[in-house]
């Protein structure tokens, strides 16, 4: 056994899955100083070399899919449905970004003067940081990873202390792809603190890109401001699904269900506030919670509907809110079943009479409690929306097109469901506005926040 190890346990269960290294500051400098030494004979690789390992990745991902899948359900709680999407997911982004290393982008052109001409370029940021959260262990490691080595750039990567192993998988599944060694070197750890700041206090370490509260989203820019690190930050989400007067009912709940439901509610995309207008709310409700009471709660790998929280912490937060909305006047339309189980389950709850002012409202809530409020005019529903820090994602579920665009133009929200559930698409720029965070991920924006633009004036005598 090693002297520095920490768990790894089933939140279903509470059974202990793995003991993993626990490294610290040191070996976070020993990290970047293998990834230092691999950046420029990979940056040198011809864009195809880059392209061909990216895409035997995303083979071997497929071809053990159902492991990854396992896997994830074990350490995270998520559904096998859930876990199993995620996995194809995630190696879409070693697929996509596999034909993006081989699309250079850069421009040639007369100076205004005539004297001379303008070449620009692209080159590897450098050495990248690579934090991810618990709540997709797959797919916010490949978002990250596949377009920091399509762009040239070694890497460095942290995951969550609950859910290292799928990282830990993806790694060797890279590795057995043909990637260099110390190419990509993941760091475990309990305590991400004194890791992350090792690796913003060194100097070789050009980019962070992180995914996870908004909180430590603001502390990670305060720390990288010292040295002006490149930053990437896809923070907290506070979405809210406004469903119009004419929608269609069954999509609209189908929709909700999703945006909602998905991974449990843990996602930064989900569903916080479900907003309905007043002509339908009775008949949505209904519908909805009808589906939410069908729900299935248990250990995610015998095949339920919805896990647990990803631990105790998670589980009594959500419970305590939901209390308190209860306390102020709140309603509980629907609640599912809980499992006799020992892990860290919440039942997913539907909730009416919500107080526009509960804490339910405000935070994000990350996990299976959908609270609706009624709204009667666009002008209402829209401040409504907008009545929060984050600026992830938003749905709209309405019949009349032309107006689900314009309600959609007017959400502070990076991205905007219009009567679907699902936002995430590896070949779409994912990311938020306000304090939701910086910069995109997925699409071309993905691999150029790998990047710097360099540009040359060659003389040019006429």
């Amino acid at each position: 056994m090693l002297d520095h190890t920490f768990i790894v346990e089933d939140p279903a269960s509470l059974e202990t899955l793995a003991q993993i290294p626990d490294m610290g500051p040191d070996d976070a400098r020993h990290a970047v100083e293998r990834a230092h030494l691999a950046l420029v004979p990979w940056a040198r690789r011809a864009p195809q070399e880059r392209a061909d390992i990216l895409m035997r990745t995303y083979e071997l991902m497929l071809e053990q899919s159902e492991t990854l899948a396992e896997l994830i359900t074990r350490e995270n709680g998520k559904s096998l449905t859930d876990a199993a999407a995620e996995v194809r997911y995630a190696a879409e982004f070693f697929r996509w970004y596999a034909e993006e290393a081989v699309r250079p982008e850069g421009s040639y052109g007369t100076a205004p003067g005539g004297t001379s001409r303008t070449i620009v370029t692209h080159r590897p940021v450098g050495v990248a940081a690579l934090v991810t959260p618990w709540n997709f262990p797959a797919a916010m490691v490949t978002r990250k990873v596949a377009p920091a080595l399509a762009a040239g750039c070694s890497a460095v990567l942290k995951p969550a202390a609950e859910t290292p192993l799928t990282a830990l998988a993806i790694a060797d599944l890279l590795s057995d792809a043909g990637a260099p060694d110390d190419l990509l070197t993941v760091v475990t750890t309990s305590d991400p603190g004194p890791v992350v700041d090792a690796w913003l206090g060194d100097e070789r370490v050009r980019k962070l890109s992180f995914t996870g509260s908004t909180r430590v989203g603001r502390l990670l820019l305060r720390s990288a401001a010292d040295r002006v690190v490149n930053c990437s930050m896809e923070l907290g989400g506070n979405a809210p699904v406004i469903v119009a007067a004419d929608a269609d009912l069954d999509r609209a709940v189908a929709g909700t269900m999703v945006a909602k439901f998905r991974n449990g509610g843990q996602a930064c995309t989900a569903a916080n506030r479900i907003l309905v207008h007043e002509d339908i709310v009775e008949r949505f409700t209904e519908k909805l919670s009808e589906q939410v009471c069908r729900l299935e709660v248990g250990a995610a790998h015998s095949g339920a509907d919805i896990g647990p929280m990803i631990n105790e912490r998670e589980r009594d937060r959500l419970n305590k809110l939901i209390a308190s909305a209860v306390a102020d006047g709140a309603r509980v339309t629907c609640q599912a079943q809980l499992p006799d189980l020992p892990g860290h389950f919440v039942a997913p709850t539907v909730l009416v009479d919500v107080d526009p002012g509960a804490a339910l409202l405000q935070e994000e809530l990350f996990g299976p409690v959908a609270p609706i409020v009624v709204w009667r005019n666009e002008e209402e529903v829209v401040e409504l929306a907008n009545a929060t820090e984050h600026g992830l994602a938003a749905y709209v579920f309405a019949g009349d097109l032309a107006y689900s665009i314009r309600l959609a133009e007017q959400l502070e929200a990076g991205m905007v469901g219009i009567n679907r559930g699902v936002v995430s698409d590896p070949s779409a720029p994912f990311g938020g506005v306000k304090q939701s965070g910086l910069g995109r991920e997925g699409a071309r924006d993905g691999i150029r926040a790998f990047q710097e633009t360099q540009y040359l004036s060659v003389d040019w005598p006429q």
